[in-house]
């Protein structure tokens, strides 16, 4: 399960399956792409994969117990959609721990002039980079953990 990210609304984003775990197949994948374009069937699904239905079908199991996935059923057929709460769970999750990098990335860049050519004409470090500012401005808004 995904640590410290409750759906929006609360909950579980995961009912019984780690949607990380889930996304590492690229056959997964391909079925939430697919399904971001709208709900289909199994039988759709394989058609625009290079897998069989039951695979597909154990796929998109995996997929509901991880909560990516919803099923419902219209008649003799199911009908697969993607389960909007668990997805936001997922892209919350790494918007957190992303958007925390990439906020340190920013603030690396912008305190770090361009390298000036050194001897062999290898890059040197600006003045900030050298001076720790660039290093202590990265570092801002890091969190420390208990030892």
């Amino acid at each position: 399960m995904i640590p410290d990210s409750p759906p929006p609304g609360g909950g579980s984003p995961a009912p019984g399956g780690d949607p990380f775990e889930a996304l590492g197949d690229p056959n997964r994948r391909a079925i939430l792409q697919l399904l971001g374009t709208g709900e289909r069937s199994v039988g759709q699904l394989a058609d625009g994969l290079p897998i069989s239905r039951p695979a597909v079908s154990r796929h998109l199991r995996l997929l509901k117990d991880a909560g990516l996935v919803v099923e419902e059923a219209r008649g003799t057929r199911r009908i697969y959609r993607l389960e909007l709460r668990g997805v936001q769970a997922v892209d919350a999750y790494l918007t957190q721990v992303w958007g925390e990098a990439v906020t340190r990335f920013r603030l690396l860049a912008e305190n770090t002039g361009p390298a000036a050519p050194g001897p062999g004409g290898r890059p040197v470090a600006s003045r900030a980079a050298t001076s720790g500012e660039a290093a202590s401005a990265a570092g801002a808004g890091r969190r420390r953990r208990p030892a």
